[in-house]
């Protein structure tokens, strides 16, 4: 897959949360009706919130460069862990990191034999450390062992296998130095003291820094390529373009730039970039949307193939060495395959296969002669053979000429014959995805498979300024925030009603991070739209929230001041406030609920604190769900159980669907609830039979 890099940071995106993801009961048939009146559909299994998102069984598969090992993240005491097996024995895996706070979700590995990396942080405070397990010795070591540093890996590399380059920002918490790291002994060589405010490193395969990309005070950017010992500016990227354009990777060898760009067309299409002689190839580009992943040869890192994702991934090979190997993918169903790591002498692949109706699949790929396929296990196998509803891509027009891509879950009730056309109108989620600068897509999700089993009709919405279309789209969001971006989502609503899937008066509004701001503006500008809102670490007051980004943002700074309102300025203050939904609170008529990590980076605590106060002083009534160990999202599955119970029975007493009693699913959990318990049914009594149990 790509090589790694690092990328912009994404302002609200949660990309760890756990969301709360709904089929009617059928009616008992009329015992005093004739027999021979049809009978009625049997009941729709409830799926319980522990299958859906307690730890999976076995995630992040893997495989090492000289393939004899297998690796992926696992439960450990009920923590999430990296194990690590024989290639040819799963069952003999071992765990070779015992975490037991939030868990390891990110794992991968060097070249050197025997040796894997990983990167944690510590209570969801974003400052993520990289370590190392040698599998002889079972030693863990952290890498990077400062404080306040968050570790950005720019390199590995066959030829050097006992080094990793890293990025850290010890010495300047907003600008990265970059250094070579032993992984023998941890010993760290200082490559370039960053100075010349760099946000992201190129290097070769020899690790060296070739390339690198520094933001501008217009917005847009610079590319730099070393000479000698300076940085010389060798391209200019404009504002217009700096979501859509930049470099993709090297080749090993440092002779070909690869190039995302939406310059001259709209949608970021790829090129190969001659170093020595400037010439540009087009390898692919697609009309309807941008490029958006692509395989790379394991040793000479030169792209053999890429995919577009418009309404699903779609690949095209480039290199006919691969050509055979994604045609005998593409049969393993109609769901999406994804490559999760090859060997370096490339003959053996681990495949994920998922489907919206199905979690992930693993598979070990030989390649040799016509292609071995073995399936080694489910992420979730409990949810094998449970009533999983299919995920339907649709293309919903804005009142302005914009086409929003989009996907819609339906429960049983409302589509029994899964042809993606409602039978009958139920309740409906609208369900926000954070960032703005992201996109939804179609696959397995199990907030939208938790919320159609309780009963409830599930759309995710592309609006205006999701990333992943086309520059134009991506830029029809800038100044729209709590505007045409809002427009989008009540377009959205209105497409619903018209189709049938749900009435006017029985639509909540529900997402993460920019989806948790989404869902403010929901209730505050747009107060009579919606029954009720779910806002999980979402902004209400964007003048403090952009006071409060990370140091180490530095370099997109200029990017939110130009995409949202400037706070350097009068006029950029005004627009913030006027955007905010902390200005408008005493407009909220319809029922709320907030959930925040204390630990939060991106969106500080005092952003929930803020509108909670000012709605308790309003005696406004809001329930507030509080995780004193989680930061932006919830990544705890005791606290994503938690949360979720406590959503469930407050989208049930909002809209009428299925609600599972909260039960047991406090235990182990943080969660304290500060203002509003006794609004949302059973949840006091949760907290009070809980109290000597949750995690403090």
């Amino acid at each position: 897959m790509r090589q790694p890099a690092a990328l912009l940071p994404c302002l609200l995106l949660a990309a760890s949360m756990l969301l709360p993801g709904c089929g009617r009961e059928a009616e008992a048939p009329d015992p005093a009706a004739s027999s021979s009146a049809p009978a009625a559909p049997p009941a729709v299994e409830l799926i319980s919130r522990d299958v859906l998102f307690g730890n999976p069984e076995r995630a992040s598969v893997q495989i090492s460069p000289d393939g004899a090992y297998l690796s992926w993240v696992a439960p450990r005491e009920g923590v999430m862990n990296v194990w690590v097996a024989p290639i040819g024995d799963p069952d003999a895996a071992r765990a070779v990191t015992a975490d037991t706070a939030r868990g390891i979700r990110n794992h991968f590995w060097s070249y050197r034999p025997g040796t894997l990396l990983y990167v944690r942080d510590s209570g969801g405070d974003e400052d993520f450390h990289l370590f190392s397990v040698d599998l002889d010795s079972g030693e863990n070591r952290d890498l990077t062992p400062f404080a306040a540093t968050t570790a950005s890996v720019v390199g590995l590399s066959h030829r050097h296998p006992d080094l990793v380059l890293v990025g850290m920002n010890d010495r300047d918490p907003q600008w990265h130095d970059l250094y070579r790291v032993d992984l023998r002994d941890g010993t760290r060589t200082l490559v370039e003291k960053n100075e010349q405010q760099i946000g992201q490193y190129f290097a070769d395969g020899e690790l060296q820094p070739r390339f690198a990309m520094r933001s501008r005070t217009d917005g847009g950017s610079d590319v730099l390529r070393r000479k000698g010992d300076a940085w010389e500016t060798f391209d200019t990227i404009g504002f217009e373009d700096s979501m859509t354009t930049g470099p993709a990777g090297l080749s090993d060898d440092g002779a070909t730039l690869y190039l995302r760009d939406s310059r001259e067309r709209d949608t970021s299409a790829l090129f190969a970039l001659d170093v020595a002689s400037g010439a540009r190839t087009l390898l692919h580009q697609d009309p309807r949307a941008d490029v958006s992943d692509w395989l790379a040869d394991p040793v000479t890192r030169r792209v053999q193939a890429v995919s577009v994702n418009y309404l699903r991934d779609e690949w095209t090979a480039l290199d006919e060495a691969v050509r055979a190997d994604l045609e005998r993918l593409a049969a393993l169903g109609p769901g999406e395959v994804s490559v999760n790591g090859r060997t370096l002498d490339d003959r053996t692949w681990i495949l994920a296969y998922s489907a919206a109706e199905s979690p992930a699949q693993y598979y070990r790929y030989e390649r040799a002669g016509a292609g071995t396929l073995t399936r080694l296990f489910s992420a979730r196998p409990a949810l094998e053979g449970a009533p999983l509803v299919p995920m339907w891509p649709q293309e919903i027009p804005s009142r302005d000429g914009l086409t929003l891509v989009s996907y819609l879950s339906l429960p049983l009730a409302a589509d029994p014959d899964a042809d993606g056309k409602p039978d009958a109108a139920v309740p409906m989620v609208l369900l926000v995805h954070g960032g703005p600068w992201a996109r939804d897509f179609y696959g397995y999700s199990g907030v939208d498979q938790w919320l159609a089993n309780r009963g409830y009709a599930v759309l995710r919405v592309n609006y205006r300024g999701s990333t992943g279309f086309g520059k134009a789209f991506t830029n029809a969001g800038d100044g729209e925030w709590a505007a045409k971006m809002h427009d989008d989502l009540l377009d959205a609503v209105e497409w619903a009603i018209a189709k049938g899937v749900t009435r006017r008066d029985q639509v909540a509004i529900m997402g993460g991070s920019y989806g948790g701001y989404a869902t403010l503006v929901g209730l505050t500008f747009t107060p009579e739209t919606f029954a009720c809102g779910v806002d999980i670490v979402g902004p209400s007051n964007l003048n403090t929230l952009l006071a409060t980004v990370p140091a180490y943002w530095a370099s997109f700074f200029e990017q939110l001041a130009r995409r949202m309102g400037d706070p350097r300025t009068e006029a950029g203050r005004a627009w913030l406030t006027e955007r905010s939904p902390l200005t408008r609170v005493d407009q909220i008529r319809k029922p709320l609920l907030i959930g925040q990590g204390a630990n939060d980076p991106r969106v500080k605590q005092d952003e929930s604190d803020q509108i909670v106060n000012a709605m308790t002083a309003r005696n406004i009534p809001v329930t507030y769900v509080l995780f004193p160990d989680e930061g932006h999202g919830f990544q705890r599955p005791e606290n994503g159980k938690a949360f979720n119970a406590v959503a469930e029975g407050f989208l049930g007493q909002c809209l009428g669907g299925r609600v599972q009693p909260i039960g047991e699913d406090f235990a182990g959990s943080s969660i304290q609830v500060p203002a509003g318990a006794a609004q949302v049914p059973g949840l006091e009594q949760a907290l009070s039979t809980h109290a000597g149990e949750v995690r403090q």
